[in-house]
């Protein structure tokens, strides 16, 4: 904070990557900094996030990396890194006609560009670790929302003991009693400048910013469970059971099955199929499992999953749903704002729903860096206007950009289940990927590298995609009419001189 400023006091709801980042981007400028979380320490390892299992294994692409690059936090990214496994391609496995089982490996970037696998709690454990070093930082574990005026700029929270809460939606929560059954918690109220929701798909902070907001949203769960599925490392030497530097992705048409390296040597698997295929098999798992894996899966089980095992991580993991939000505007006024899931939710097969989440921080931070909210001497009610101001400028951006991302996600489940073995899909990759490398002037990239190694804007990164798969059509169509005219040309210039010839001999006679 510029010296004559009064410190902003910023509450952070939710203290997973997103809320955590958000958190050390105010508290590098200077902010009186507060982060409340419903849950208990994030870093404890009995505290399992709310509709996740343990082990959840995320893709960190540029747009994350950019974001903690930027955060002012020295040698947080380094930190980070140091504890992902690079994915350069897709490893796509199936089986061929005659029976026989085979992988296709698919890079992600003609530019030799990859993707990271990160853990999600030791990134989390990092981004908490960090805020703890800085003075101007308080952590508040089990503390839940339960309202807010965000005219008047205070907030409602109850603080709970430690018991543990987990929260599934196959497994209700066990504890609900002694959750609700403790004395009635001690409610606080406190008071802030701008209060940044960062709480996810269920946000308590847009459910109270909708009292206020005149808040449209849309909530759209798509016809696809995932289970999570675990590959332990070879027993005979403990190294990898398959190549770790890929992603793993069995296809399946309307289903798939995808593997994620860890750096225990282990992989996070997950199935994605229609609820209707979870309900089939839950009738007779023993029977009806094994037969789909091997249909479907081949090279799974009992290669990398035993037969007990893949019966078991069934039968005991939770069969989630996966949801798709949109809403806007994401403040109201110059009192709160919401990130990440919580503005946003997207289906996970872009990787980019994390990635989405550190870049809302990034841009946040620089429209209010733009707006001079940290300038030398600003008064409270000359920076409450200017917050407005960035806040609504916040919304006007990168509502669109959610937008298209999650539209993007939802499409891209296609290509991974389906598209990835075929020939158009090849044929196009190929083309974009061959004018990237030898003529770059032209900018002709595949839609997943300016995704995932670029940071374009996701609305722009669409209509760019679009246009230029215009013009590939138009130069495919081209090339198709001119191979016809070619082969006509063949046939007719064959065949006349095939007549011309014989009239020749005809002739000599």
């Amino acid at each position: 904070m510029a010296e004559g400023s009064k410190a902003q006091k910023v509450l952070v709801v939710g203290a997973g990557p997103v809320g955590a980042l958000a958190a050390l981007y105010a508290a590098n400028r200077g902010d009186d900094v507060h982060v409340y979380e419903l849950r208990a320490d994030l870093r404890n390892p009995s505290t399992t996030p709310l509709n996740f299992t343990k082990s959840i294994n995320l893709a960190l692409s540029e747009r994350g990396i950019n974001s903690m690059r930027q955060s002012q936090c020295v040698g947080l990214l380094e930190e980070v890194l140091k504890e992902t496994i690079p994915m350069h391609a897709r490893m796509i496995h199936g089986r061929k006609k005659g029976g026989e089982l085979f992988q296709e490996s698919q890079e992600y970037d003609a530019n030799g560009r990859y993707i990271q696998a990160v853990d999600r709690a030791s990134l989390n454990k990092r981004l908490l670790d960090a805020l703890e070093k800085l003075p101007n930082v308080t952590l508040h574990f089990n503390h839940k929302l339960t309202g807010a005026d965000f005219n008047k700029s205070i907030a409602w929270f109850e603080q709970h003991g430690n018991a543990t809460k987990t929260d599934h939606a196959q497994h209700p929560t066990h504890n609900d009693a002694l959750w609700h059954d403790q004395k009635r918690a001690t409610e606080i109220s406190v008071a802030f400048d701008l209060l940044i929701g960062a709480d996810g798909a269920h946000s308590a902070t847009r459910y109270h910013l909708m009292k206020f907001a005149r808040l449209d949203y849309q909530q759209e769960y798509i016809d696809t469970l995932w289970c999570e599925f675990h590959i332990a490392p070879r027993s005979s030497d403990s190294s990898f059971a398959i190549d770790p530097n890929h992603l793993h992705i069995w296809p399946g048409g309307s289903f798939m099955f995808i593997a994620i390296p860890s750096l225990d040597k282990s992989f996070t698997c997950t199935l994605f199929a229609p609820a209707s295929h979870f309900n089939s098999i839950s009738e007779n798992p023993e029977q009806k499992l094994p037969k789909f894996f091997h249909k479907n899966f081949p090279g799974v089980c009992p290669e990398l999953i035993s037969m007990s095992d893949l019966q078991k991580q069934f039968r005991e993991n939770p069969h989630l749903p996966l949801i798709s939000i949109k809403c806007k505007p994401y403040n109201f006024k110059s009192s709160v704002v919401i990130l990440g899931d919580a503005a946003h939710a997207m289906v996970p097969f872009y990787g980019q729903g994390m990635n989405a989440g550190l870049e809302d921080v990034r841009v946040l931070f620089d429209i209010l860096d733009k707006h001079r909210i940290y300038g030398s001497g600003t008064h409270d009610i000359a920076r409450n206007k200017a917050r407005e101001a960035a806040l609504d400028e916040y919304t006007s951006q990168r509502a669109p950009d959610a937008a298209a991302i999650n539209d993007l996600a939802l499409r891209n489940y296609e290509e991974m289940r389906s598209s990835v073995q075929s020939v158009l899909y090849k044929l196009r990759k190929w083309m974009e990927e061959t004018v990237n490398v030898y003529v770059p002037s032209l900018g002709c990239r595949t839609q997943y590298t300016r995704v995932s190694f670029e940071n374009q804007r996701y609305s722009e990164v669409e209509k760019a995609v679009q246009r230029q798969g215009r013009i590939l059509l138009g130069v495919i169509g081209l090339s198709v009419v001119g191979m016809g005219g070619l082969t006509a040309f063949g046939i007719f210039k064959r065949d006349y001189w095939k007549i011309f010839r014989t009239w020749l001999n005809q002739v000599g006679k």
